[in-house]
C-alpha cells in the first residue's frame, strides 16, 4: 500500500503539473485531484489507471471546440473551463471512496459501484461536450420544449449517443479493475452509467436551482450575467448547483449499475 501510495503520489502529480499547465484545474481542484489520485492509486493500480482516463479524456473534450461551444453557451454557463475542488469531488469524489471500499472489503457489489458512479461521470462529460458542440437545438428532457444550448435538463440526440459511447468507454477500461466476471459487471456498469447520466439530467430539469437576469430576461446558472446584471434564483433549489447535481448522477450510476447486475445473475 505504500509503494501505491508513493507512486501515486508521483504520477497525479506528474499529471496535475500538466493539467494546471494547460489551465485544465484551479488550485483547490489542483489539490484535491492530487489526494483522489493518490486514493485511487491505493485502492489498485488499474483503478487508478481508470481515473487517469476519465480525467484525461474530460480535459480532450472540454477543450475540443471549447470556442464554439463558447458562443453556444453565451450567458448561460460560467466562463472558466477551469475545474474546481467542488467540481473534481462531484465527479469523481464518490468512486474514490467506493474503490477504497471494495479494495478492503473485497465486496463486488462496491467495485460495481464504483465503476459505475465514475461511468456516470463520463457519460454526463461526453454527453455534455459533445452535445454542446455538435448537437442541435436543446430540449427539455422532461417536457421536449426547446431551451438554450447550456441549460441543465437539455438534451439533444448527439448528446445521449455520446453519453452512451461515454459510458461504454470508462466501463470497458475500468473492467480490468474489477476481481472477476468481468464482462457481465463492464455492462452492468456501463448501463448505470448511461442512466445516472439520465437521472442527471432529470435533476438538471427539475431540481436544480434556475436564475434569471431580469435585465435581459434570459435565464442563467450565473450569479452575475454577462451584461453585469446581478441574477435572481427563481425555480428548483436555491442551493442546488450543477456541482451537487452532477454528485447526485455518480450515486444514480453507482446504485443502477448494483441493480442491474444483480439482475444478470438472478
Amino acid at each position: 500500500m505504500v509503494v501505491r501510495a508513493l507512486a501515486g503520489a508521483v504520477v497525479a502529480g506528474a499529471i496535475i503539473a500538466g493539467a494546471r499547465r494547460m489551465r485544465a484545474l484551479t488550485p483547490s481542484g489542483q489539490w484535491t485531484a492530487f489526494f483522489s489520485g493518490v486514493l485511487a492509486t491505493m485502492a489498485g493500480w488499474w483503478w487508478s489507471v481508470t481515473l487517469i482516463a476519465f480525467f484525461a479524456t474530460s480535459v480532450v473534450l472540454t477543450r475540443w471546440g471549447a470556442r464554439d461551444k463558447e458562443r453556444r453557451t453565451e450567458g448561460m454557463l460560467p466562463r472558466s473551463a477551469e475545474r474546481s475542488a467542488a467540481q473534481v469531488v462531484a465527479n469523481g469524489g464518490l468512486f474514490v471512496l467506493l474503490a477504497a471500499g471494495a479494495r478492503y472489503t473485497g465486496d463486488e457489489r462496491i467495485a460495481l459501484a464504483a465503476l459505475g458512479a465514475l461511468a456516470a461521470a463520463s457519460s454526463d462529460t461526453w454527453s455534455t461536450e459533445i452535445g454542446t458542440l455538435l448537437g442541435g437545438t436543446p430540449r427539455l428532457i422532461t417536457t421536449g420544449g426547446a431551451v438554450e444550448a447550456g441549460m441543465s435538463g437539455g438534451v439533444t440526440a448527439a448528446g445521449f449517443g455520446a453519453g452512451i459511447a461515454g459510458a461504454l468507454f470508462l466501463a470497458a477500461v475500468g473492467a480490468l479493475a474489477l476481481p472477476q466476471h468481468r464482462v457481465r459487471l463492464a455492462t452492468a456498469a456501463a448501463i448505470g452509467g448511461f442512466a445516472g447520466c439520465v437521472a442527471d439530467s432529470l435533476i438538471g430539469a427539475t431540481l436544480q436551482s434556475k436564475r434569471v437576469c431580469d435585465r435581459c430576461g434570459r435565464w442563467t446558472e450565473r450569479l452575475v450575467h454577462d451584461c453585469g446584471y446581478r441574477t435572481r434564483h427563481a425555480r428548483g433549489i436555491n442551493w442546488l448547483s450543477n456541482d451537487g447535481v452532477n454528485l447526485c448522477g455518480t450515486l444514480a450510476g453507482a446504485v443502477i449499475a448494483v441493480l442491474a447486475g444483480w439482475l444478470m445473475v438472478r
